[in-house]
């Protein structure tokens, strides 16, 4: 298990802004970044990683380190892969814990906002921190729950993979697969020659999240023959 307890965020009050989707007004520019400096000096980012190999991939099955994966876009992701980086990162609970304290509503909705931008910063860094020291190129990455074809259920699977790297940052599961604390993500890094991303085979229109189009044509690639 590797872990990165040191993680420097560097947050951007017009990143936030833009999820928030507000108006550029001075007195709410002022007031997202008084949340932001309160956001920096509580939060902990930190990530922990595993460097795992596959043992073999078969139909809709990969198994990673012992451990048994079902999604026919995982296995296909991994065709020619035999190495990846199975992680977990989080900014702690510090942030929500503060948010809770709160009495404006929209306050603390800028802080959950402003949470999500943190974690996706501290995912960031850590993909960053695999390529210089793997010598990887390009990455890809999935998640659990982030399409039909690997469901959530296969959060188990994975911190069973991980079980190290959850004790060591303190992220566990819940019976109902969330992870706690709530700011956290988690997945499996791959090197990949063309850039994946789950959004591409999500056909959901307005999600605020949304790292990469739909595209239909490479839809029809995963798809069951």
């Amino acid at each position: 298990m590797r872990l990165l307890d040191n993680i420097q965020i560097q947050l951007r009050v017009e990143d936030v802004l833009r999820r928030l989707r507000m108006p550029r007004q001075r007195s709410e520019v002022a007031k997202v970044e008084e949340l932001v400096e309160v956001a920096l000096g509580v939060i902990r980012p930190r990530a922990a990683h595993e460097v795992a190999y596959i043992d073999y991939k078969n139909e809709d099955v990969v198994q990673i380190g012992g451990v048994r994966f079902t999604s026919r876009v995982l296995r296909i992701n991994l065709e020619p892969v035999e190495r990846v980086f199975p992680y977990i990162v989080t900014i702690g609970r510090t942030l929500e814990d503060k948010a809770s304290t709160l009495g404006d509503l929209m306050e603390r909705y800028c802080l959950e906002v402003i949470g999500d931008v943190c974690i996706g910063e501290a995912r960031a860094y850590l993909e960053r921190h695999l390529q210089e020291t793997y010598r990887v190129g390009q990455l890809s990455r999935m998640s659990p729950g982030s399409l039909e074809d690997w469901p959530i259920t296969e959060q188990k699977q994975l911190f069973s993979l991980l079980s190290d790297a959850s004790d060591a940052i303190q992220v566990t599961l819940t019976e109902s697969l969330l992870m706690v604390p709530r700011k956290s993500i988690s997945g499996i890094y791959f090197p990949t020659e063309v850039t994946f991303s789950s959004c591409q085979l999500c056909p959901r229109a307005d999600c605020v999240a949304r790292k990469a189009p739909y595209d239909p044509q490479l839809e029809k690639k995963y798809a069951r023959g």
